[in-house]
């Protein structure tokens, strides 16, 4: 067991948050980063307890373009103001990882600045892929070299050059000692070179004790890097895109059948593989602007936090803004916020009450840190599991619907379960829990201990949130409902709704060729195409304008081996 096992993380895209100029005029520091003191006391009390925060040193704009490895950006201060903020973090017992974007530097990198004035006499010319003095580009160079994504302001690091090795290797035992990390996040991992990771690997293993190592991927077996010789954990972007699309869609069996295909990913095994997720960051439109019901907000959080694998939040979300993707710009995703603004918001603000909540009753279950995941009921606009660890065993219910359901789902050995967010008490009555979900609502169901037996209920109403939220138009790559429900009884008629429980859990546990496996097949099918189209545009839009030509090329291939092709292209 590690610090990173019962981690909650909140994510912080600094340049943004404290409102840094976009780009770096390379002048006196600026002291930005002192501005996010008083928010470690927020991250705590909203219960996350690591932070995960970045890109954060020398560089040209948004802070992946990096000029100086060693040097923290003088937008946001000096060296000191980031062992400071660390420290001060430290001290509330709230763990810290870097951004680490080594896949490319940008062009001010003393190695490519090298270059460009010795041309093919600079020791540093194999420091970057396929370096060729017989072209040109946009920049007038006199050469050429690989990028990244197309972008030639990312110039892409040679990592199977021993020297280049050495230096990222050198930097992290520099951040270490400097700083006092308790991590990175490897930016692009997906494309990074297995031999450079595992040598990255082999020194977190010596630098400190539980060093964490966790990588940005977005598609593909995530247990190619999630292993002893890699990376400890990454970046669940399957997960990312069912727990949106499955709310919007009145469809649990996209995220049930994506929680499965991963579990059984990581051998079933929820302490060998846990994945960091996440309901959006600083590359994707915010949870609250992509719900088509905004009340789903509070059943997408429940699932966050009590699946399979390791929760983040995004600075802000708690508060419940808006961040909407631009032609242009990830500007309105990384918004400047004033923290004064919020200052009554753990009372006044049922997002950030929500939140609060739910990592309060992260922190007291062991089971769902380390639990096995089981699933108990499923159908479109209802899901239930259990979390069993030690004898404890969390059962977690959700409804996407504007109705309340009733609905009986095994539990464990205790007598008595309390809900976590509302404080009702349930008695355990033949092996089973009966529980009234409220519409577009859920629950955390705890056993009742002498340490556990009561707790302060919170309200889960959504204040702007109204139940008849037109949804937004549904496209070809949308994930239909799954279940054929004719000759179901109603779900929001209370007599009926055991029933409709029953029938639904019959049906799904028939053996393969019901139609409902079927159906539920072809959608998983349909939501992975849908996922490698998010991908390849979010590489895009990470790099440069997106043209309405580009995203119409995109949306017309739904071609899976095609589009794993086109993400490979992006190395």
């Amino acid at each position: 067991m590690a610090w990173y096992d019962e981690a909650i993380f909140y994510h912080i895209y600094p340049l943004g948050l404290t409102g840094a100029p976009k780009e770096n005029a390379y002048g006196e520091p600026e002291h930005r980063l002192n501005t996010l003191l008083p928010w470690i006391d927020h991250i705590k009390n909203i219960g996350c307890n690591a932070i995960y925060i970045g890109p954060l040193f020398e560089s040209v704009g948004h802070g992946y373009e990096t000029t100086d490895y060693k040097k923290l950006d003088s937008r946001l201060g000096d060296n000191q103001d980031l062992k400071n903020f660390v420290a001060e973090c430290h001290k509330k017992d709230i763990k810290v990882i870097f951004d680490g974007v080594f896949n490319h530097t940008g062009r001010d990198f003393f190695a490519f600045k090298d270059i460009k004035e010795k041309r093919e006499g600079s020791q540093y010319r194999d420091w970057y892929c396929n370096v060729n003095f017989g072209g040109n580009n946009e920049y007038n160079d006199g050469f050429c070299y690989d990028n990244w994504g197309g972008y030639n302001l990312l110039v892409k690091l040679n990592q199977r050059n021993p020297a280049v090795k050495d230096y990222i290797c050198d930097v992290v035992r520099f951040w270490v000692s400097e700083f006092d990390v308790d991590g990175i996040r490897l930016d692009a991992a997906d494309v990074l070179d297995f031999d450079f990771m595992k040598a990255l690997r082999h020194v977190a293993n010596e630098v400190k004790p539980e060093f964490w190592l966790m990588g940005e991927v977005i598609h593909g077996d995530y247990s190619r890097w999630v292993n002893e010789g890699t990376l400890h954990s990454v970046t669940n972007y399957q997960l990312h895109k069912a727990l949106y699309s499955g709310n919007n869609d009145h469809n649990f069996f996209e995220i049930a059948h994506t929680v499965k295909r991963l579990y059984e990913m990581g051998s079933n095994n929820p302490n060998g593989f846990k994945l960091y997720n996440f309901v959006d960051n600083h590359d994707v439109e915010r949870i609250y602007t992509k719900l088509n019901n905004k009340a789903h907000f509070t059943p997408v959080h429940i699932l966050l936090y009590t699946l399979p694998g390791i929760p983040s939040l995004y600075y802000g979300s708690e508060f419940g803004i808006e961040g909407r993707k631009e032609k242009f710009s990830d500007a309105s995703l990384r918004p400047a916020l004033n923290l004064d603004d919020y200052k009554n918001a753990l009372t006044d603000n049922s997002f950030t009450a929500l939140i609060a909540a739910l990592g309060r009753t992260r922190q007291q279950s062991k089971a769902l840190s380390y639990g096995d995941y089981r699933e108990l009921k499923l159908m479109n606009r209802q899901y239930a599991f259990s979390r069993n660890f030690e004898g404890e065993s969390v059962v977690v219910t959700v409804n996407n619907d504007d109705s309340d359901f009733t609905m009986t789902v095994p539990a464990g050995n205790a007598a008595e379960y309390i809900g976590a967010l509302s404080g009702q008490k349930v008695r355990v009555e033949n092996g089973n829990i009966c529980v009234n979900v409220k519409a577009n609502a859920g629950e955390i169901w705890l056993p009742v201990t002498d340490q556990l037996s009561s707790v302060t209920p919170v309200e889960l109403h959504v204040e702007d949130a109204a139940a008849a939220v037109e949804p937004a138009p549904q496209n070809s790559t949308s994930a239909p409902q799954t279940l054929n429900t004719e000759n179901v009884p109603a779900a929001d008629n209370p007599s009926s709704a055991e029933t409709t429980a029953k029938t639904v859990a019959d049906t799904i546990s028939t053996p393969a060729a019901t139609p409902s496996h079927t159906v539920t097949s072809e959608d998983f099918e349909r939501g992975k195409i849908a996922g490698l189209q998010e991908a390849i545009l979010a590489i895009m839009e990470k790099n440069g304008p997106v043209t309405d030509q580009m995203r119409k090329d995109v949306t017309a291939n739904v071609y899976h081996d095609s589009l794993i092709n086109w993400i490979k292209s992006f190395r």
